[in-house]
């Protein structure tokens, strides 16, 4: 669901017996289901929509039904509690809720990768781990009002375990032709590099194309050539495509699946946009060295060697992470 984006917010303030004991677990238990979350003790807020009204009418039902009462009203927070805290919380909710489906799926992911455990094998029932996993993935989704940054990450990782679980013979047969057609190329990006182009640079290197030469140029100058590939350019054959960073873009039109790239294009992501929409421990840091390279490295190709040592590093710690990719 999209956020609302009238400012009013649907609220439930209630009260219920201490006794029996049951009926409070029930109607704490149904609040979470669909989604709502406490701003105080017994009130709980949901956007602003006919489905949450339905929600929250139901639940209000089974309290007045138990023995209990309350009301529902629709408001504006004008001083105290603003909109964007009220948004955090949901985030902050649905955030545990995906990280739970992120710790399993790496921990399936680990020991499918591993080769101790052959997902195809009828025996330890694949399918049905992940169709589970998925079927918490589509709760879930159906109560982030507000799009938590770790929804992309749970939803790639299913997405992988699903190709690996059904062998993703043609895809990855497609992805290896898209890649054959790049390799020989020479990649041209804008001069200045920084995180999103080093990145890049990195990803071509380490998946396209081992001997990838790279030219930095004036954008506003260059024309391209027929061998040339620009990325991170105006107009470019790879760029940012929505609230995508450039890495991101190529890591999907590659056709990549690797459990190290989802956490690192979080952090290449945040430096680049900053959005901080993923907010992982490691950005602030690894900002911090790349911020040093450029200070350090005012030439673009020297720069480039440098920074994809760094992005490999961190590449390779969070491959060494197992079923803790989680921020």
């Amino acid at each position: 669901m999209a956020p609302r984006k009238s400012g009013k917010w649907l609220l439930l303030i209630h009260q219920i017996p201490p006794k029996p004991n049951a009926l409070r677990v029930k109607i704490w238990r149904r609040l979470q289901q669909v989604g709502a979350v406490a701003i105080k003790q017994s009130v709980y807020v949901m956007p602003c929509s006919e489905q949450s009204q339905e929600d929250l009418s139901w639940t209000l039902k089974a309290i007045v039904a138990g023995g209990g009462d309350g009301s529902i009203g629709i408001v504006r927070f004008v001083e105290g509690l603003a909109d964007e805290q009220v948004i955090a919380l949901f985030q902050t909710a649905r955030k545990s809720d995906y990280q739970k489906i992120i710790q399993d799926a790496n921990a399936l992911l680990s020991d499918w990768s591993a080769g101790r455990i052959d997902p195809q094998d009828p025996a330890i029932r694949g399918a049905a781990q992940v169709s589970r996993l998925q079927r918490r993935f589509d709760e879930v989704a159906a109560i982030d009002f507000f799009h938590a940054p770790e929804h992309g990450t749970a939803e790639i990782l299913i997405q992988d375990l699903t190709a690996r679980l059904s062998g993703q013979s043609s895809n990855e047969s497609a992805a290896m032709h898209t890649l054959d057609g790049l390799r020989g190329k020479t990649w041209v990006t804008r001069k200045n590099i920084f995180v999103d182009r080093i990145a890049c640079g990195w990803l071509i290197r380490r998946f396209v194309d081992r001997s990838a030469v790279f030219i930095f140029v004036d954008a506003d100058t260059h024309t391209p050539e027929p061998d040339q590939i620009r990325f991170d350019m105006f107009e470019g054959e790879y760029t940012h495509e929505g609230d995508r960073c450039t890495f991101e873009v190529m890591i999907q039109h590659f056709g990549l699946q690797d459990r190290g790239l989802v956490p690192l294009a979080e952090v290449i992501h945040d430096i680049d946009l900053k959005d901080t929409r993923y907010d992982r421990a490691e950005t602030a840091g690894f900002n911090a060295l790349l911020t040093g390279l450029a200070a350090s490295q005012p030439e673009d190709g020297r720069r480039m060697t440098l920074g994809m040592q760094l992005i490999e590093n961190l590449y390779a710690y969070f491959q060494r992470q197992k079923g803790k990719l989680t921020p």
